[in-house]
């Protein structure tokens, strides 16, 4: 069975190959010992943490086949970005050039470096290995994300993001980034991508350009893929779609990717899940639901084909499916249809 859980200290190797499989672009898995070993630390102790209200604890989840130990995947969210370190977006724009007395009216677009999205919660670090892509696995490792932030809601902002992996090369280069290190920069994509994944982010205040930039200066490589996501991506933001994401204009400052927001309310997932007693017996089948039991430290989430009555407070589930979340007769669940 595919379930979801905190990440362990005994997880790091898993953690590490992982890192090393996803690539550039995958900003928040740097394929450094001491950065992803902190980041265990600090998932250990946000899951073991009173909070009243969203501050810098990160939680990093896996996902483990539970019939052979493999653990598969990853998920995040972050409760507040940019309390600690700036957090960089570039805002697409338009300001308008016009002169009545010549009849002249231009609209151009521009891109301007901000910091909005400050104190917002965000989805991130979503990579599920290439062999375990298939049935309902990649959904369950994306949106059991929305069952722990409904169940959790004071741990989390109102709003919520996610940055989108933007177009690179199978170098690893980024078409956008590469105009802006002609001009601005001089280190290649892969090595400022990896500085911001290690918290080095002083570099981009130091030489990113303070004033906007217009689009049409831009070269044509670069314009294409503003907005646009690496292939790969495109299942992720098309089910984020599904949930009621947007982009309102930020894209990321190095590959030029989409972020897309939503506020967490109005997340179907979020709006739609239901808390739901447990009853152990012969679970029959039904629809596909994400479930997840109702603790903290101790999260377990999977998926499996449930009958759920609208009507009923109670869910019946098999004897495995219980074992796999911790939870026994009368304890409490989380479902949302997937």
């Amino acid at each position: 069975m595919m379930v979801i859980r905190p990440i362990r200290a005994d997880d790091y190797p898993a953690l590490y190959d992982i890192a090393v499989e996803s690539g550039h672009g995958f900003t928040s898995l740097p394929v450094n010992d001491e950065l992803l070993m902190r980041k265990i630390s600090r998932s250990e102790h946000s899951f073991s943490k009173a909070v009243s209200q969203p501050g810098d604890e990160g939680y990093l989840f896996v996902l483990e086949d539970t019939d052979t130990g493999e653990v598969c995947g990853t998920s995040a969210l972050e409760a507040a970005v940019g309390l600690d370190d700036a957090f960089y977006h570039y805002h697409l724009g338009k300001v308008v050039h016009s002169s009545r007395s010549l009849g002249v009216y231009k609209t151009v677009d521009i891109l301007t470096l901000c910091n909005d999205y400050t104190g917002v919660s965000e989805l991130c670090t979503l990579f599920l290995r290439e062999s375990r892509r298939e049935k309902n696995n990649g959904r369950l490792l994306s949106k059991m994300r929305f069952l722990f932030m409904a169940e959790f809601p004071q741990r989390f902002a109102d709003r919520v993001i996610a940055e989108m992996r933007g177009v690179s090369n199978s170098d690893g280069s980024s078409p956008f980034w590469q105009w802006l290190q002609e001009h601005f920069f001089s280190v290649d994509f892969p090595t400022a991508d990896y500085l911001t994944g290690i918290g080095q982010k002083v570099f981009i205040a130091e030489l990113m350009p303070k004033y906007p930039i217009y689009v049409s200066l831009l070269s044509r490589q670069a314009q294409a893929v503003i907005g646009k996501v690496h292939d790969k991506t495109k299942p992720a933001l098309a089910l984020l779609q599904s949930e009621g994401f947007s982009n309102r204009g930020y894209v990321d400052i190095f590959d030029a990717g989409p972020t897309v927001e939503a506020r967490v309310e109005h997340i179907r997932s979020v709006r739609n899940s239901r808390r739901l007693q447990v009853q152990i017996g012969q679970s029959k089948d039904g629809q596909p639901y994400l479930i997840s039991n109702t603790k903290l430290a101790d999260f377990r989430a999977t998926w499996q084909l449930l009958q759920v009555n609208e009507h009923s407070e109670q869910v019946t589930i098999g004897a495995d499916v219980a074992a796999a979340l911790h939870v026994n007769n009368g304890d409490w669940v989380r479902v949302t249809r997937i």
